[in-house]
């Protein structure tokens, strides 16, 4: 297995960092006139992969608020939660069991589209180069955060003293097994948390310290009592660029505490889903006039001034990527070196 070269390094950081230019041009008339005719009178299933109340969830119900009126048709979007497996539940029925034809769209977690690259591969069932991505809503700087009551103060101090966090699969996994197996941080984990709110459930009543992977901007929208009581502390940035309230607090980024090129190489790819957090899919059966409609009523839907004003008033912050920029960012990422893609899926617990 070979060790990344400086070159490879690079080409994970262009990965984060480019997207592909947007398709400019529409879809032809007959094309549009049959999407419309199509849509008319339909009610769009929206499932979304967390529980009620979390980022994912938040963030899917104000998608499905506005994009039936960009829709040629207007269908009516129907929100509906399906957790589980860390999100990949969601996708793997929107994928494989859920109507093929554009009527059922799928609000993902970001590890979805990493999960056979660098997860648990057997169990997922789905193809994440097949998936039809419609767009991703925002970007996201992962975090870890404790209890102000908790004897670490510092992330340093984890190297030597046991942090207690709270996990429910997905990012709030792999992101703090990514700090123990590369960084050597000394994290317990409590798992079986259905979601991200009922782990700040779990941190209010004092059954864990924190927790790990969560986004700074859905922790800010759902808890800010936490932070203008100071009940809680954020030791740690898991992204390789930080937000820039959290670079003014000095709150260290987890990469630069790699020791080697090959550990922040590692770190890097599994941090790439942070670029894409908040991704929307539909199955690969969708007729493509359907999944472009989709993908431009997306943007337009989270261009729209109303959702704009929306997402402030909730504190969530809109960075839309195109459908077809995030397609082509994914299979970016599974044409990387599979030396890294083998590394990074070790580091995560997932095989060697």
């Amino acid at each position: 297995m070979r060790v990344p070269t400086r070159p490879m390094l690079a080409r994970v950081r262009n990965i984060l960092l480019s997207l592909c230019a947007v398709i400019a041009m529409g879809p032809p008339v007959a094309a549009q006139t049959s999407v419309e005719e199509f849509y008319k009178g339909k009610q769009i299933r929206l499932v979304i992969s967390s529980s009620a109340g979390g980022g994912y969830d938040r963030y899917g119900r104000l998608v499905a608020r506005y994009i039936g009126k960009y829709i040629p048709g207007n269908p009516t979007l129907i929100p509906s939660n399906m957790p589980g497996a860390g999100g990949l539940a969601a996708t793997s029925y929107v994928y494989a069991v859920a109507p093929k034809d554009g009527t059922v769209i799928g609000a993902v977690a970001a590890g979805s589209a990493l999960d056979k690259l660098i997860g648990e591969r057997e169990k997922v069932n789905f193809d994440p180069l097949r998936i039809n991505y419609i767009g991703s809503a925002n970007s996201e700087v992962f975090t870890c955060l404790v209890r102000d009551d908790s004897p670490i103060r510092s992330f340093s101090q984890s190297f030597d003293q046991e942090l207690l966090l709270g996990s429910s699969g997905g990012t709030t996994r792999d992101m703090p097994v990514l700090l123990t197996s590369v960084l050597g941080a000394k994290i317990r984990l409590v798992a079986g948390y259905k979601g991200t709110n009922e782990i700040s459930l779990a941190i209010e009543r004092g059954e864990v310290q924190g927790l790990c992977g969560m986004g700074w901007t859905s922790i800010k929208s759902q808890k800010p009592d936490w932070f203008a009581e100071k009940k809680v502390r954020v030791l740690l940035q898991e992204a390789t660029k930080g937000a820039d309230d959290l670079n003014a607090q000095r709150v260290p980024l987890s990469i630069d505490f790699a020791k080697t090129p090959e550990q922040r190489a590692i770190m890097e790819l599994v941090y790439a889903q942070g670029v894409f957090t908040r991704p929307f899919m539909v199955a690969p059966e969708v007729p493509t006039e359907r999944v472009q409609a989709l993908r431009e009523a997306f943007m337009k839907a989270l261009a729209d001034p109303a959702a704009i004003e929306e997402a402030e008033k909730q504190k969530l912050e809109i960075t839309a990527i195109s459908g077809e920029n995030l397609q082509e960012m994914v299979r970016k990422l599974y044409a990387m070196d599979p030396a890294i893609h083998d590394k990074a899926r070790a580091a995560l617990g997932y095989g060697k």
